[in-house]
């Protein structure tokens, strides 16, 4: 019986890498501490990018109560605000996945340790480990799904990882509570002191803990060097092997940039998109106009070099965009001296996002248009044709692609 219990998990002895103990393990929870508390900052930044208290068609995470409290009208500039932001949490997300699994591989026995619980203390410690082990697998796991366009978890993505990053990043909160102290009197302490990360029974050593620590050091620089590209145009999108929306520009010429959902993907029928048969209706306070692209053409054009960002973490460089401003569709519908929030609405079949709402610090900005041309050429199907919305630092999805209907106005 005594030998049965040391070949199970619960055993020290069934432990025998000799690279864990409480300096290796301390390293990567102080890296993890700073990296996880900007990734849940960003996080909580993109979410309220989606102006979720505005309209219901921008809130894909309903019923959020309390956790909603910081949301706040979320500014056009600077007009990289987003680009920026979300671009370190995506990228910084895949950058700590090799430092995450480093560091509960190197807290893995205690997992299986018995007994259960010694103390409250320790139960309550217990507990936490199992919340953050489980919140950070599943966080970080349903957010490269949904980077990679191949989301398989049931339901919505936003809900499941909002809830999840909250749980999680409340257990990292009473974990690091716990630990920190004990990390930083292990990182200063001159030698190792035993605990029970160190195997009473190590195998021969196969590379040194500081070697292990450059093997995943190694590992993040390589993941952000596969993923970082796609924040940008020309040959370092290239270098984004790792992402969907990594390698060459899907085409050339003035629309030669990157886009997420096609035309063909969205269900919009040409027919519908022609000349002739499009209009573009604006309701407001004094009631409904409908303009063609012609009409649209005659109003006064304003031109805006703006970016494009989308949740993903991939990005464009400045597009020239021309066309109408929303606050001048605005004042053809009674909204002359102040422009009020609008409800957008698209062609668009399937997908995400047929809809969306801005504010009305968004509908005032000068550089919030209803795009008709980019880059000095009329947009293409895939880029929106026949009209497109362009706000400064608003997600990609609420840059409204094949706009149909503008309802300004009591949202």
């Amino acid at each position: 019986m005594r030998d049965l219990a040391s070949r199970l998990p619960s055993s020290p002895g069934f432990w025998r890498s000799p690279l864990r103990g409480p300096r290796f393990t301390a390293v990567l929870g102080l890296v993890l501490l700073v990296g996880i508390t900007v990734l849940f900052v960003t996080g909580l930044l993109s979410y309220a990018a989606y102006n979720p208290d505005l309209d219901p068609v921008n809130d894909k995470t309903p019923d959020k109560g309390l956790l909603g409290f910081y949301l706040f009208a979320w500014p056009t500039g600077p007009d990289w605000l987003y680009r920026l932001t979300q671009g370190v949490h995506v990228t910084l997300g895949l950058t700590l996945i090799p430092v995450l699994l480093a560091k509960l591989w190197s807290v893995v026995p205690r997992l299986f340790s018995l007994p259960p619980a010694r103390s409250l203390a320790h139960a309550l410690e217990r507990i936490s480990l199992l919340l953050l082990v489980g919140g950070a697998l599943f966080t970080f796991l349903t957010g490269v799904l949904n980077i990679q366009l191949d989301y398989v978890f049931p339901g919505s993505f936003y809900p499941l990882h909002f809830y999840g990053a909250w749980v999680f990043f409340a257990a990292f909160v009473a974990h690091a509570a716990l630990k920190v102290p004990v990390a930083l009197r292990n990182l200063r302490a001159m030698r190792e002191e035993r605990d029970d990360l160190v195997s009473p029974r190590p195998d021969p050593p196969t590379v040194s803990r500081r070697g292990a620590l450059w093997l995943v050091g190694g590992g993040s620089l390589l993941m952000f060097v596969t993923n970082a590209g796609r924040s940008f145009d020309g040959p370092l999108r290239e270098t984004a092997v790792l992402s969907p929306h990594g390698g060459p520009e899907p085409g050339n010429g003035p629309n030669g940039f990157q886009i997420n959902k096609t035309a063909a993907y969205a269900g919009i029928d040409p027919a519908e998109t022609s000349e002739d048969a499009w209009r573009l209706v604006v309701t407001g306070r004094t009631g409904t106009v409908r303009l063609g692209r012609a009409e649209l053409r005659r109003l006064e054009q304003h031109s805006a070099a703006l970016p494009i960002a989308c949740v993903e973490g991939w990005s464009t460089s400045d597009q020239w965009w021309r066309g109408v401003r929303l606050r001048d569709l605005a004042a053809l519908v009674g909204f002359e001296d102040d422009p009020p929030d609008v409800f957008v609405e698209s062609l668009q079949r399937r997908g995400a996002f047929r809809s969306g709402a801005l504010r009305a610090n968004q509908v005032a900005d000068p550089r919030s248009l209803l795009a008709l041309d980019v880059n000095g050429e009329a947009l293409s199907p895939d880029h929106g044709y026949p009209a497109r919305i362009i706000v400064p630092a608003a997600p990609g999805v609420l840059n409204t692609k094949w706009v149909a209907r503008l309802t300004f106005g009591d949202l």
